[in-house]
């Protein structure tokens, strides 16, 4: 049974991240100050989805690809290759990225979700080929992760546009 529930863990790590960042945010939102405004809800939602889905979930995806490829490989319905290493140290690169942004300010934070966004966005529109093409519907290419692959983008652009959008609304008129 504690196999079974780390496995489902470690092939779901994206979604276990994506979880984690919105409790921990929830738990910074609940202590948060009051009155509570939109402004500090966005704020708490956005650190934490920066650090847990961009920095934590790519550290993790460098460590899957670079040190254990074959593995990453034919859970995605692939065979191994050395563009494990590629996509691992591309990984690396959001992960470092997504650390230094989490928490600092909306330049930031926007470099650091638009790399990893439009990656996993063509990350997707790939699974969708190779199910089409390839008839791989392997869990790493059509499970979880390819609804994830859309979902986290875009929920990382809706905060990001809701910041923005506070932002220029100015101190004391959210």
């Amino acid at each position: 049974m504690i196999r079974t529930a780390i496995s489902a863990v470690v092939s779901n790590y994206v979604l276990v991240f994506l979880v984690l960042g919105l409790l921990v945010a929830a738990v910074a939102i609940a202590r948060a100050p009051r009155p509570l405004s939109s402004t500090v809800v966005t704020e708490k939602l956005l650190a934490w989805y920066v650090l847990f889905n961009i920095g934590v979930m790519y550290l993790v995806n460098f460590v899957f690809h670079v040190f254990f490829g074959h593995l990453a490989a034919a859970f995605i319905g692939w065979a191994d290759s050395p563009f494990q290493v590629e996509v691992g140290m591309a990984s690396l690169g959001f992960s470092i990225g997504g650390f230094i942004a989490a928490f600092g300010g909306f330049d930031r934070r926007l470099v650091a979700v638009i790399g990893p966004a439009i990656f996993m966005l063509g990350a997707a529109a790939g699974h969708v080929r190779q199910m089409l093409v390839a008839d791989n519907f392997a869990p790493g290419n059509a499970g979880v992760i390819f609804y994830l692959d859309i979902l986290i983008p875009l929920f990382g652009f809706v905060l990001l546009w809701r910041q923005y959008r506070d932002l220029r609304r100015g101190p004391g008129r959210q």
